[in-house]
């Protein structure tokens, strides 16, 4: 069994009650468990099911979730290339799930990376509004902009930025707030042993510290009548329910009942503590998960609130990039595309083509450390245009004039995956040329050249198998 730290046990005696050793001999034998989400921006759940070579059990919590068997290798399937589904622990699919999400909404996860929630907020806007994804850690925030491009998120502005920097940018601004903070991870020790020496170096005083500056400066991104869900993987008080009592408090929101598919009792979850019984809590002893927080709060709205709508300073819409006329080598590449986009949305930086979400289109956002904005297309290149592999992943089989279509046993799409040049004589047969879009099963994975039934590889080298 997994050594705890005896301070950590006392306080478990003291939050569980009775149910202590339950919860301790949840820690005996089992592991944890492994969790698929299905990416709904592709794909139906019930589709997905069809499709699968993985055995699944629902998740209860999300619709789209699933738990996989434990020799699953789900990370080495082509469906996964495909972005058809993102791996995740089970209770971890809760928080992004109980955040109402509208088309067209502007949404922020503050904390991002690596992209579990993000990815799931990406997919509930289904291509309209924005989604800024932010991670304070550069080195993080670019695991996280692989993952919102291998799941076709084109409405994006990925940032790394302190929260107190965004505020220069987007106060008042957000429809939504996702804030998975970080904390001492109690939560997950099962999952991850190595866990609690950080436990034992740093402890809940350190990380609610932390908490307490990011859900200050998520408070003010948040606009009057916003709605906020804040989530940790621990079970300390100090850092769930005692910071959103301060939220209520000193910032002045409100707590909502989670928009849960069942009761909440018969999902497993247990109410949060005292004035915050309205949040959930997982336990490992209760569910086929790890531990968890997740509350959703609403921003309350003033009798005057005119200037919490507005940014600190009268911005300027910024005009670099901006084109007056579109590049003569995108328009000839774009005769095959079966998409359109708003002509004032296109940006030029340094010979790289994006399409900005059109909520983006009139910021001045050219100072902040970001590392995407918006769908990058592809390299406008002298007299030629190559797409890029967030493009192919963005598009749907039949937004491309010529594609190419494998089966998932097919071992010309591990070929593929690998960079290898494939052979590919049926087109050839028809006279087929030029850029062609590869798929599985229907579903893209990156793009090729294809001429005289060879097709040369195009897949993005830093995601080669």
């Amino acid at each position: 069994m997994l050594q705890l730290p005896e301070s950590f046990l006392q306080e478990m005696r003291e939050l569980l009650g009775d149910e202590y050793d339950a919860w301790e001999k949840s820690y005996e034998h089992n592991e944890g468990f492994r969790g698929l989400r299905v990416n709904t921006g592709k794909l139906r759940p019930e589709e997905f099911q069809a499709l699968s070579a993985f055995s699944l059990r629902a998740v209860p919590w999300t619709r789209n979730g699933f738990y996989l068997e434990e020799q699953a290798q789900a990370s080495k399937h082509p469906y996964y290339a495909a972005g058809l589904y993102y791996l995740q622990e089970p209770s971890a699919m809760t928080p992004a799930a109980c955040l109402p999400i509208k088309e067209g909404d502007r949404v922020l996860d503050l904390c991002a990376a690596p992209g579990g929630k993000a990815t799931e907020l990406a997919a509930k806007l289904r291509g309209t509004g924005v989604l800024v994804a932010n991670d304070i850690s550069n080195s993080r925030a670019k695991a996280l902009l692989k993952n919102l491009e291998l799941f076709g998120a084109g409405n994006i502005l990925v940032t790394s930025e302190t929260p107190e920097r965004l505020l220069n940018y987007f106060e008042g601004w957000f429809d939504k707030i996702l804030v998975d903070a970080p904390c001492s991870g109690e939560g997950m020790f099962r999952k991850e042993p190595s866990m609690v020496k950080d436990w034992l170096e740093k402890g809940p005083d350190y990380y609610a510290e932390i908490q307490r500056t990011v859900v200050t400066a998520a408070a003010k991104l948040l606009r009057p009548g916003g709605q906020l869900v804040y989530s940790t993987c621990t079970f300390s008080k100090h850092e769930n329910e005692e910071t959103i009592e301060r939220l209520i408090k000193e910032e002045g929101f409100t707590l909502l009942p989670l928009p849960l598919p069942e009761e909440r009792e018969a999902l497993g979850f247990a109410p949060g503590l005292g004035a915050c019984a309205g949040a959930a809590r997982l336990f490992p002893h209760r569910l086929d998960g790890e531990g968890h927080f997740v509350a959703l709060l609403q921003k309350n709205v003033c009798s005057d609130n005119s200037a919490a709508t507005l940014p600190r300073h009268k911005e300027k819409a910024d005009s670099k990039g901006v084109l007056k006329k579109l590049p003569e080598e995108w328009l000839d590449f774009a005769k095959d595309l079966h998409v359109k986009w708003d002509a004032r949305c296109f940006r030029l930086y340094d010979g790289r083509l994006y399409v900005l979400p059109e909520a983006l289109t009139g910021k001045n956002i050219r100072s902040l450390r970001f590392l995407r904005t918006g769908l990058y297309l592809g390299e406008v290149k002298p007299k030629r245009f190559e797409p890029s592999q967030a493009l192919a992943m963005y598009l749907r089989k039949e937004e491309f004039a010529l594609s190419v279509d494998l089966k998932a046993d097919d071992e010309r799409v591990f070929r593929y995956l690998k960079g290898e040049t494939l052979d590919l004589e049926d087109l050839a047969a028809r006279g087929a040329k030029g850029w062609c879009l590869v798929c599985v099963d229907g579903y893209p994975l990156g793009w090729g050249k294809l001429a005289n039934g060879t097709l040369k590889n195009k897949y993005y080298p830093g995601w080669r198998w």
